[in-house]
């Protein structure tokens, strides 16, 4: 007997694994790496696969079990998961093998009916525990070194309520033992609903934990999820935000392979993770409540909820906070953000939120602009352009590196003051060196990184003066047109603290010009606030989208090109050029706009967009490339999500 290596990605090795699993009554599921043990004749007898640090898909054919296969076979990928640096090893498995496991060193964490989690190796969940522990007794600390903590000490106030709280109703006080509670809550992003939920359980327990979902499988980061519930909460004297768990079981973390009914397998997760709340993470915490809010829609949720009040002590329910007759959520803001709806997105959030939707708004405008394909000369889902160093997947890289500095600008925006252009400089300087190390050098973004980044600080700015005086702004302010001309103004002060520039493309375009035109680049551009953006390009991006036209991105960019001086096709080539680039943008979004019918409108977009992918083909043979216009659809397509 042996033991082979096979890929699961590789589709013969896959079929070979998933035909080994079936023989033994289980499904594949989602790994990177398998191993199996052969008999003398080659023929698999028993394999187990990983996924990071989770053995998954274990088997051993019934002739073999007993002769300690099992055992070489799990000793192999505890070995592999270790040279991949992971300390602890986990598993789901069956109830019946916990006996199994356990003799190879396997320690239960959480059992349902259908399953159970354990784990071997070096730290983990214990380490979770300690750090939990940790948090809890610098809390007990600093209530004894607090003299205000002492007075309400002395009372042992605490609401003692039903398991479903209606917040309208008053609840009876008791002096009991002091209580602790605990709000688990993804806040993607943190809503004025989960702020709400938080003063209600605040009020009901001297200490209140919130702990952040860890998973990163949302549009807002984990780092920025619990930095919006921590900047949301502040005020909050007796709420401490906690890390998340890192064991926290859901439908993305718990694999399904050796279930009999895929149906039981939400119930299963969610019991598997309600007791290693109730096992490990309350007792360390030192809490005996949970707190949650009511679900309306969603029905693993309602489901989670239910459980919920089965496998633990004390649940209490509160209701959601409504606006306008519905509850206030996260998913709201996330339609809001897609329909460009600042409006609803500030009746939904705290201002606290406010930056990190506006930093998502950015990073999205740019993904928007490197989607839009066919494009001419530039990069797309088709092809490269006239760029040799680049492709889709570097652009994409670079876009997700300066995210993270988006958010920095919008943060350093969010202040009754404008920021210096030093503040927003040295931001500048550190995105720009994060963007070259991942890209290998190459500029991918950096005349975006200028314009995004002014309107990321003007916009957030913008929006600290709305919510530190919102009735009166908003009185003032007669629509989204007001709003505009305030952002561009904003954006115009922010642009005078920078001084020229040399050795941009726009300068060299300037001297390339030799005087005879005026040359506008990107920090004239920015001076004047964008002029030709807010009075021509924005309006008509915002028609098409209200036309719900599906080339809208296509014809903007057609629509910019027409007008601005590109300084990098001038750098690239000529001033000649330049002007051509302009007049056969202009042309061929004339013939966008001559439809008459459907029929017809149908059958000349499509000739437009074929027409689109010889442009690209003929500026990638002569290397022109309106990465300046880019840098403006983008921009266009940032301001029109904020407008309102």
């Amino acid at each position: 007997m042996e033991i082979q290596t096979l890929n699961p990605t590789t589709p013969r090795q896959r079929q070979r694994i998933e035909a080994f699993l079936k023989r033994n009554g289980l499904r594949f599921d989602d790994m990177h790496y398998y191993a199996a043990i052969t008999d003398d004749d080659g023929e698999m007898i028993a394999g187990g696969g990983l996924k990071g640090n989770v053995i998954k898909c274990v088997a051993v054919d019934d002739a073999h079990k007993g002769e300690a296969i099992a055992n070489t076979l799990i000793s192999h990928l505890i070995a592999h998961a270790n040279e991949e640096g992971h300390s602890n090893v986990m598993l789901f498995t069956k109830p019946k093998n916990r006996q199994l496991f356990e003799s190879l060193s396997f320690r239960l964490l959480a059992e349902a009916p259908e399953a159970v989690l354990m784990e071997t190796g070096i730290g983990g969940l214990n380490n979770m525990v300690e750090q939990l522990k940790k948090i809890k007794e610098e809390g007990e600390v600093c209530k004894e070194n607090n003299q205000e903590c002492k007075k309400k000490e002395k009372t042992n106030l605490n609401i003692t309520t039903p398991q479903h709280l209606n917040p309208s109703t008053p609840q009876p006080l008791t002096t009991t033992t002091p209580l602790r509670g605990v709000v688990v809550m993804n806040c993607n992003p943190f809503t004025l609903g989960h702020r709400y939920l938080i003063e209600q359980a605040a009020k009901q327990v001297e200490r209140l934990f919130v702990m952040v979902v860890r998973e990163d499988c949302s549009l807002f980061a984990y780092a920025e999820r619990k930095a919006m519930v921590e900047q949301g909460v502040a005020h909050l004297e007796n709420v401490t935000v906690i890390d998340g768990s890192e064991y926290a079981i859901s439908q993305a973390t718990f694999p399904t392979y050796f279930l009999k009914r895929l149906d039981d397998a939400a119930d299963t997760q969610m019991l598997l993770d309600l007791d290693l709340f109730r096992r490990h993470i309350a007792p360390a915490l030192g809490t005996t409540v949970r707190f949650v809010g009511t679900e309306p829609t969603d029905q693993l949720t309602r489901r989670y909820n239910q459980l919920m009040h089965e496998v633990l002590a004390d649940v209490r329910e509160t209701a959601r906070l409504e606006k306008e007759g519905n509850a206030v959520s996260a998913s709201r803001v996330r339609k809001a953000m897609e329909q460009g709806d600042m409006s609803t997105i500030r009746q939904l959030v705290p201002p606290t939120t406010l930056p990190y939707i506006i930093a998502h708004l950015a990073t999205r405008a740019l993904q928007a602009e490197l989607d839009t394909t066919p494009k001419p000369g530039l990069v797309d889902k088709d092809n490269n352009g006239a760029h040799r160093d680049m492709d889709y997947a570097l652009m994409q890289r670079s876009i997700d590196t300066l995210h993270p500095y988006f958010v920095k600008l919008a943060l350093l925006g969010c202040a009754d003051a404008l920021p210096t252009h030093t503040s927003i400089r040295d931001i500048g300087i550190e995105a720009e060196r994060a963007m070259l190390s991942a890209t290998n050098g190459v500029n991918t973004h950096k005349g975006a990184l200028f314009s995004m980044g002014l309107a990321v600080v003007a916009a957030a700015h913008e929006e600290r003066k709305i919510a530190a005086n919102e009735e009166q702004i908003l009185k003032e302010r007669n629509g989204g047109e007001d709003v505009l001309v305030s952002l561009q103004t904003t954006i115009k002060a922010l642009a005078a603290s920078f001084p020229d520039t040399n050795g941009t493309h726009g300068s060299k375009a300037k001297l390339l010009s030799k005087g005879t035109t005026a040359i506008k680049g990107a920090l004239d551009n920015a001076r004047e606030g964008y002029e030709m953006l807010f009075a021509e390009w924005l309006p008509f991006y915002i028609e098409r989208r209200k036309e719900h036209d599906a080339h809208t991105l296509h014809k903007t960019l057609l629509r910019i090109m027409c007008d601005l001086d590109d300084t990098n096709v001038i750098y690239r080539t000529d001033l000649a050029t330049a002007e051509e680039v302009k007049q056969e943008a202009r042309a061929l979004l004339d013939n966008f706009s001559k439809a008459h019918t459907a029929e017809d409108k149908e059958k000349r977009i499509a000739a437009e967009l074929l027409a689109l992918k010889d442009m690209d083909k003929r500026y990638t043979a002569r290397n022109i490339s309106p990465g300046g216009a880019a840098d403006m659809l983008s921009l266009t397509i940032f301001i029109g999500s904020i407008q309102t």
